[in-house]
């Protein structure tokens, strides 16, 4: 894998869009990155992953913060990344998940994450913008995870230094991260899991087993045994087998005395029952011949009331018709009042109410056209009404559109007005701030030219200070030329070489310095002059400006038209709003007149259609009405006289139908009584009798004659019983029951036996079935639990190593063997790597030893002990190594290497850097983050991050 550029935007501390040209970093094969710490140049390595695999290492990556915070809000967030991988070279960009602001109106939107794939060379075909095909992708290209790619392109060389001086806990801590051995954790994990499950299992199996051994103990009425074995249970079942035999025998013995008993009871409850059949039989008769004269009695009644059955019912059928000619009368009589009340005098009823009827009908129609007569007339006053409160309405709003002109014309007016005062409004605002402004110039203008003043003071006095300093000086150059001389030297005045009387130097002689420290504080003052007359000149010149843009008006003058102009121009929008509505009540007002206009014009023609109307009818009404108020009230008279006089006929004709089937009644009744061989009909009513009473004789005469025939029956049938024999009932019943109780509690010890011993039998099955069952799950949880033991570590595991720490091992010791390699050449053959298996001390986990061979002493002593540089070169070693096992083989040609060169001295350093220029042999770029001075002058090709409040830049030297 070679990095070509990487461009990055609007991510982490860099708010603008930065690039690295990897190819001109890379064309030496190696380069420094270095900046100040939290400038980014860790982000720079976060943007490369970023752009692979869509996430970040470390801690970084949980945040999911990739945006930067003082980005422009135009900025997009995205990393570009070109490289070369397998000879296929291709362009990466990805954008992550943030929010943006909103393109139009306030708050921020979720701009989600997206990813393209390009290829550019060493592959045709189209590219991918879907996350999980660019995934896919960058996974079979790179053969990598996430997690490995992050180990070997940026080697960690700060945890490995700390997995130098760790104990074994902490240092399988760090081989898990830096390996990611989880998987076998899990595994661990999974055993425990199995073998927690497979135990329940066992121990509910067992739990199963003592319950059924409880179980048989207690169906065969023992104590269950502390280890049940198939021995016990055969001779459990066999005894269950032999107490239900002997039970059997006895039970049989018993039911047989209970046959005999049972036997001699009922023979007795027979002869007993015989007995009390003949006494009963015999007091039936003599009941019999008491009541017989009784009886006979009762037959005649019944006789009697048998003959008249027939003439009762004739009878209740007359009373009946009697009643419904009364009442057939009565109606008569009503009907006759009716119809006198209606004022009828005539005969003929029938044709009288036909008459009537057919007038009725004749004034139908005309009694219609009366209704529609009043419904017409209260239609004319409602139109009445109507027009009268439209010509009302209509009179308002005429006055109130006569009013409309002048307070369209106000309104309008206004608006204008407000118009050109919201024109005016920005030229008088600033009119009133420089007025406003005004004092405050006038003010600055006094106190810089009272400054500029004192300035000029200033620098005149210091000048003078000056020119008297120089003044001075130049009055005792002769004693500092004289300070100068020396024996045997030439005078630089006068070319002697002797100097016989120098000049002597006075405690307040003047000397260069001093003329120095006047010549300093008058170009101060002279600094101060300039800054001063500078600001006078600039506030004199903005006072000018604005009392020219003032011109004679007051600051109180144009604060008040100001304020005149503001509030002109804030009542714009109201005023437009106001017109607006005015001509929206205006046209609405004009459509409402048309409407009552024209619902007037509308009222008018129907009332006058109405009351022409109403005219020509009411004197047709007027002549049908006869004596009557109305035509209604006689076509409701002559209606109700039809049906009078209809239904007084029909009352007078039932009348003498109802008389005529009274007589014919009457006959009947007494032609059926003497047909019963009664002397008149009173008679035979006094033998009639309900149907209730007739059945009672019936039932009574045929109880007496069946109860003498059924005892005359018993008498012949037990002829040969004797009515005063005595026989033992109660004794011989007794017997039966004490036969039977015995025999009950002999037999239910038979059941009892029997059913332990079906129920010992059936469990004893069960018990069997589950020790079959426990056998093999006993014997795999054996296995699996001492399988178990070994993979955590323990049992016949005697070097106490975990499958996960076995696993640490073995890549260390591959890590190990690669890192001596570089080891024994960076530090000149003396230390190598040596990796132990062995347990520690007081039960310490083994697989995880990792000592150094001094081939100085010949010893092994624990890397802890190296020096800071000599942990540098070892750290870096295991580093590179660990590069080597977890690439297996991938191409890695761009490496970045972390922090640590500060421990190193020349000589190691020099080292160090030769190891380096092997790495980078064969084309492959190395890259060193570093802030080590020498390091900076022995690489030339070098990529500096710089800090600032806007963000971080790239600055480029190659």
């Amino acid at each position: 894998m070679k990095l070509h550029r990487l461009a990055v935007s609007g991510f982490g501390p860099y708010a603008a869009h930065e690039e690295v040209d990897f190819d001109l970093l890379g064309a030496d094969g190696l380069f420094l990155l270095h900046g100040d710490t939290g400038a980014g140049k860790t982000t720079l390595l976060d943007a490369v992953a970023f752009a692979l695999f869509g996430k970040v290492p470390g801690a970084r990556g949980d945040v999911k913060r990739l945006r930067c915070d003082y980005a422009s809000p135009d900025t997009a967030t995205f990393v570009e990344l070109e490289l070369t991988v397998r000879g296929r070279r291709f362009l990466v960009r990805r954008s992550p998940e943030y929010d943006r602001p909103k393109r139009r109106g306030d708050g921020v939107t979720r701009q989600q994450a997206q990813v393209s794939l390009t290829w550019l060379a060493g592959w045709e075909g189209e590219g991918h913008t879907r996350i999980d095909d660019v995934a896919r992708e960058i996974d079979s290209l790179l053969g990598m995870s996430a997690d490995q790619f992050f180990q070997v392109v940026l080697l960690p060389q700060g945890e490995f230094a700390r997995f130098l001086r760790a104990e074994t806990v902490e240092r399988e801590k760090l081989l898990e991260k830096l390996f990611g051995t989880e998987r076998f954790l899990d595994v661990e994990k999974w055993f425990r899991e199995h073998r927690r499950e497979r135990r329940q299992e066992v121990e509910r199996l067992g739990l199963v087993n003592r319950d059924l051994v409880q179980r048989v103990a207690e169906a065969g009425a023992e104590e269950p045994p502390e280890v049940a074995d198939p021995e016990w249970l055969s001779s459990l079942l066999k005894r269950l087998d032999e107490d239900g035999r002997e039970a059997g025998q006895r039970a049989g013995e018993a039911l047989g005395l209970r046959e005999e008993a049972e036997r001699v009871w009922q023979g007795a409850r027979a002869l007993d029952e015989r007995v009390r059949r003949v006494r009963d039989a015999r007091r039936a008769l003599d009941r019999y011949a008491e009541e017989e004269p009784d009886l006979r009695a009762r037959v005649a009644e019944l006789d009697a009331a048998r003959r008249a059955a027939a003439v009762a019912p004739a009878r209740a059928a007359q009373d009946r018709l009697g009643a419904a000619l009364e009442q057939a009368e009565a109606r008569e009589r009503a009907a006759g009042v009716a119809v006198a009340a209606l004022g009828y005098g005539g005969e003929d009823l029938r044709g009288d109410a036909e008459r009537f009827r057919e007038e009725s009908g004749a004034l139908t129609a005309l009694a219609a056209e009366a209704r529609k007569q009043e419904e017409d007339r209260r239609r004319v006053a409602h139109l009445e009404q109507s027009v009268a409160a439209t010509s009302r309405d209509l009179a308002v709003l005429v006055s109130q559109l006569d009013e409309v002109p002048a307070r369209l014309a106000a309104a309008r007016s206004a608006v204008e007005e407000s118009g050109l005062a919201a024109a005016r409004l920005t030229q008088v605002a600033g009119l009133a701030a420089a007025a406003a402004e005004l004092p405050r110039v006038e003010a600055s203008s006094r106190a810089a030219d009272e400054a500029r003043r004192a300035a000029v003071d200033d620098h005149q006095r210091a000048r003078d200070a000056l020119l008297r300093v120089r003044q001075e000086r130049l009055e005792g150059m002769a004693v500092e030329l004289a300070a100068g001389l020396r024996p045997g030297e030439a005078c630089p005045v006068c070319g002697s070489d002797g100097h016989p009387a120098p000049a002597r130097p006075l405690p307040t002689a003047v000397t260069a310095a001093d003329e120095d420290a006047a010549a300093e504080v008058e170009q101060r003052a002279a600094d101060r002059r300039a800054r001063a007359e500078q600001e006078a000149q600039k506030l004199e010149s903005d006072l000018a400006h604005l009392r020219a843009q003032l011109g004679d008006r007051s600051p109180d003058e144009l604060e008040r038209e100001h304020r005149s102009v503001l509030a002109l121009a804030g009542r714009a929008e109201s005023g437009q709003a106001e017109l607006a509505e005015l001509e929206r009540q205006v046209e609405g007002a004009l459509d409402r007149r048309g409407r009552l206009e024209r619902d007037l014009e509308r009222a008018g023609a129907q009332r006058d259609e109405l009351v022409a109307a109403v005219a020509e009818r009411a004197a047709r009404l007027e002549e049908a009405r006869g004596d009557f108020p109305d035509v209604v009230a006689r076509r409701a008279h002559l209606s109700d006289l039809a049906d009078a006089l209809t239904d007084l006929h029909a009352r007078r004709v039932a009348v003498a139908e109802h008389a005529e089937r009274l007589a014919e009644q009457r006959l009947e009744v007494s032609r059926l009584a003497a047909g019963a061989g009664f002397a008149d009909v009173a008679e035979a009513l006094a033998a009639a009798r309900p149907d209730h009473a007739v059945a009672a004789l019936e039932e009574r005469v045929r109880r007496a004659e069946h109860a003498r025939a059924s005892a005359e029956t018993t008498l012949v049938e037990l002829a040969d019983v004797d009515p005063a024999a005595e026989v033992d009932v109660a004794g011989a019943e007794a017997r039966f029951r004490e036969a039977t109780e015995v025999a009950t509690r002999v037999s239910g010890a038979r059941d009892e036996a029997l059913r332990r011993a079906a129920r010992a039998a059936d469990l004893a099955g069960q018990l069997r079935a589950a020790w079959a069952r426990l056998e093999p799950v006993q014997a795999a949880f054996d296995e699996l639990d001492a399988l178990t033991d070994v993979i955590n570590g323990r049992g016949q595991n005697n070097r106490s190593m975990t499958l996960r720490t076995y696993v640490l091992a073995a890549r260390l010791e591959e890590v190990a063997v690669a890192a001596s390699a570089r080891l024994e050449r960076m530090s000149q053959g003396r230390y190598r790597f040596v990796h132990s298996v062995e347990a520690g001390p007081r039960g310490t986990r083994g697989g995880l030893g990792l000592d150094v061979l001094d081939d100085y002493s010949g010893l092994q002593r624990p890397a802890k002990t190296l020096s800071g540089g000599e942990s540098f070169l070892a750290s870096l070693a295991l580093a590179l190594g660990l590069s080597d096992v977890v690439a297996a083989g991938a191409v890695l040609d761009t490496l970045f290497i972390d922090e640590g060169f500060g421990t190193l001295d020349a000589e190691t350093l020099e080292l160090v850097m030769t190891t380096l220029d092997e790495l980078r042999a064969g084309g492959r770029v190395v890259g060193l983050v570093s802030h080590v001075d020498e390091l900076r002058q022995r690489i030339p090709t070098r990529l500096r991050v710089r800090k600032a409040r806007a963000g971080s830049t790239l600055e480029l030297t190659a």
